[in-house]
């Protein structure tokens, strides 16, 4: 068992479970959240920082889990004032990859270490410990960071240099976002021609057509409930964070305006998969 001390900043739908992996792992943990509250249930175990600068000075190893670019500069804003020499930042975060390069070159110049190591998954493969992270940095910083990874995930992606990560997560959810876009509109088709939810999915899932992606979202699509495992605003935004890196292509303008209508017609709290509702309201 390692020795170093861990410390977990942002106990979201995604942070909270993977703080838990690490503290049951039997890491020394400290935890922070902006929101007090969502560090309850880790008194028991584990300690629960008042602000960024109580965690960074108790902790060797810090792993960051934050919604977008402004939390994310935020939170390392306030870091970079401290004194991080020979500390290892995990940035699990989406954000854009030019965010996630300036994080790392002025921990650099402050002697500490920066990984970006997005995740594959939403909350029940977080909850479970089968993420895959997707990370880039050197191969020193990966090395001292895998037995913290291989306890949150069942793969680690090695991808090259800093920003290297985000460039893979950003591919990725370009990718599932289309899926999903496509996959509510063939519920939607199914549903006009008069086929159970239940049997279209079946055949989806059991067939070359279905996916983990497809999986997940099942129970949701027939239970018509659509509380969030991962937000349409979550998905917009990295919808156009993948344009702005380069995604510049005939499905991007009608993804971005299907996701950003969804969004505006009050749809974004809802689970990604809920753009089905947006889509019911507004057939041709």
């Amino acid at each position: 068992m390692s020795t170093e001390k861990i410390g977990f900043i942002g106990l979201g739908n995604m942070g909270h479970p993977m703080a838990k992996n690490l503290e049951k792992a039997g890491f020394p943990l400290t935890v922070y959240n902006r929101t007090a509250e969502k560090a309850d249930e880790f008194k028991a175990e584990s300690k629960v920082a008042d602000d960024v600068k109580e965690l960074v000075e108790n902790s060797d190893v810090i792993f960051t889990m934050l919604t977008n670019d402004e939390a994310a500069k935020d939170i390392y804003r306030q870091i970079l004032e401290l004194d991080i020499s020979e500390k290892l930042f995990i940035d699990m975060s989406t954000v854009s990859p030019e965010a996630s390069r300036k994080i790392a070159d002025a921990l650099k110049i402050k002697e500490a270490s920066f990984l970006d190591a997005p995740v594959a998954g939403s909350t029940k493969p977080a909850a479970e410990g089968t993420l895959i992270f997707m990370v880039g940095g050197e191969d020193k910083d990966v090395e001292r960071a895998r037995p913290y990874l291989q306890k949150l995930g069942k793969e680690i992606k090695h991808l090259g240099k800093n920003g290297k990560g985000l460039a893979a997560k950003l591919s990725v959810n370009y990718f599932i976002s289309a899926l999903y876009q496509g996959l509510a509109e063939t519920i939607l088709l199914s549903d006009h021609l008069g086929i159970e939810r239940k049997d279209m999915l079946d055949i989806i899932n059991e067939s070359a057509s279905g996916s983990g992606a497809t999986k997940v979202k099942t129970h949701l699509l027939i239970e018509d409930d659509y509380q969030p495992a991962f937000s349409l605003d979550l998905m917009l935004k990295d919808i156009l964070l993948a344009k702005d890196a380069g995604a510049d292509f005939p499905l991007s303008k009608t993804l971005i305006e299907t996701y950003q209508s969804a969004q505006n017609e009050g749809f974004g709290k809802d689970d990604v998969i809920g753009i089905i509702n947006y889509l019911k309201n507004n057939r041709t």
